[in-house]
């Protein structure tokens, strides 16, 4: 059975940094291409961040260059160093596999003077 229990949320202000973790189970973590997704309120879950089984990254426009994804595949844990956030930052953050499976509970990040 998956499960991803994703951590690390909190309150920030404009400017700061959180640094979010994925420990997943029941996956084939070590072949699995992973994600980091967000949902904003009123809006769909997006895609925020990609990473490979062995390391390369990939990002949305909107967080490259402030945002850095990066993965423990001996832990099959996975993290999101947010850097220069932005109260459009604020959303639920979630992880998963790609293609996604079942949904964990996501952690809230807030962003905000």
């Amino acid at each position: 059975q998956v499960q991803l229990v994703e951590s690390g949320g909190g309150w920030v202000q404009p400017g700061g940094s959180l640094t979010l973790s994925c420990v997943a189970s029941g996956l084939d973590f070590n072949v699995d291409a992973m994600a980091w997704y967000r949902q904003r309120p009123g809006e769909e879950r997006g895609l925020v961040a990609t990473i490979t089984f062995d390391g390369d990254p990939g990002y949305m426009s909107f967080v490259k260059g402030r945002f850095t994804i990066t993965r423990d595949n001996a832990k099959s844990t996975m993290f999101l160093q947010m850097n220069d956030l932005k109260p459009e930052d604020s959303a639920v953050y979630y992880c998963n596999r790609l293609p996604h499976v079942t949904w964990g509970q996501g952690t809230q990040v807030t962003v905000s003077s």
